[in-house]
């Protein structure tokens, strides 16, 4: 019997790990990536939190596992269509090449909310705005800081919630990891100038994830880094290459004004581009979107495949999701395509016997 294969749409931390766990299960794996070269959001971090676990050596410890036989990568690929032919999947990249498997996985990751759109926080036209994106490029030292680095204590203001939890926006969902991650930059910021005054805003604290409570706690406690109920209602220019903000502090019921030298918006997790632009080309999408986000059949019983048999979901494609979570969904989903392979090879050989049946009379 042939070898099965599979295509996976995305090479991100979901990708990833899903084409290494199915290369294990002696199963091939054609890995499509838009991007010139595999590791999505993961390729941008510094470190990971809760432990400040290096960014880097966990993505190059997974680029390095994909060096496998059972896998083949195909970056600077951009699927425009996937249809089902004679009981196989054929997807269709942007240059015209078709490629057929048995299964698809779609791991196409999550969009970080446009900053711009929330134009009272004057990110874009402030230099002093940036997002925790461009934050991490800094600890990475890829861009410069938004201010001088001869400021010994600069101020710094963190901004949960950005695009996520905001019906003005229209998304209604948390993106369960920005509060995290808030604690985490601002603990890396206060490493780097220990004596800066950091402050961050926050609606409500999410700190669902193990080890994410004690790392919140040692922001304040070792970092003394401030922790404000209350969102921010404006920014604009300040004297001195600085930014000042507007806020209300409804805890202690009263309001606040800042000069900051660097001003963070935590932007939240959308849907794929791909997905929302292109799903009149993806026949088994266009119906199941929640949110935009790709809607599992089941979130008791089958949180990763779609109704649609050889099709399968893994990662934030299916709504926002911590990074150890992302890695145990796309395990998980790669033993999902081992149980529906095996059970296609079990009906082939069925109707193989009764055509041999019906041959033989």
């Amino acid at each position: 019997m042939q070898q099965p294969t599979v295509n996976i749409i995305g090479a991100g931390p979901a990708g990833l790990n899903a084409a290494i766990s199915l290369a294990k299960l002696e199963i091939k794996v054609n890995l499509f990536e838009k991007q010139d070269k595999p590791g999505g959001h993961l390729s941008h971090w510094h470190s990971l939190f809760p432990n400040m676990y290096d960014a880097k050596t966990l993505l190059k410890s997974t680029i390095n596992n994909i060096k496998h036989p059972n896998i083949k990568l195909y970056t600077s690929k951009n699927i425009k269509q996937i249809k089902r032919q004679n009981n196989q999947w054929t997807i269709s990249s942007d240059q015209n090449q078709e490629y057929t498997s048995d299964a698809v996985i779609i791991t196409s990751g999550f969009n970080l909310f446009d900053a711009t759109k929330k134009e009272e926080y004057g990110y874009g036209i402030y230099p002093q705005v940036i997002t925790s994106l461009e934050l991490e490029q800094m600890f990475n030292k890829r861009s410069k800081w938004p201010f001088s680095e001869e400021i010994e204590a600069p101020k710094a203001g963190f901004v949960h919630c950005v695009g996520s939890r905001d019906t003005k926006c229209g998304n209604n969902w948390c993106s369960k990891v920005c509060c995290v991650k808030a604690v985490k930059q601002a603990i890396e910021f206060k490493k780097l100038f220990p004596k800066a005054e950091v402050n961050c805003f926050y609606m409500d604290l999410r700190m669902f994830g193990k080890g994410y409570e004690e790392l919140y706690m040692k922001a304040q406690v070792d970092y003394n880094i401030q922790f404000v109920r209350g969102r921010l209602s404006e920014a604009s220019p300040a004297n001195g290459n600085k930014v000042n903000i507007k806020a209300e502090d409804t805890l202690m019921n009263r309001p606040l004004k800042q000069n900051l030298d660097m001003l963070v918006l935590m932007v939240g997790m959308t849907p794929a581009i791909l997905l929302n632009k292109q799903s009149e080309h993806i026949d088994f999408v266009k119906p199941k979107f929640q949110q935009g986000f790709i809607t599992p059949v089941d979130n008791y019983q089958s949180i990763i495949s779609q109704d649609t048999p050889g099709v399968f979901a893994a990662g934030t494609c299916k709504g926002p999701a911590s990074l150890i979570d992302v890695i145990q969904d796309a395990k998980a989903t790669a033993f999902e395509v081992l149980e529906y392979l095996k059970k296609e090879k079990e009906k082939k050989a069925e109707i193989l016997e009764k055509f041999n049946m019906i041959c033989a009379h």
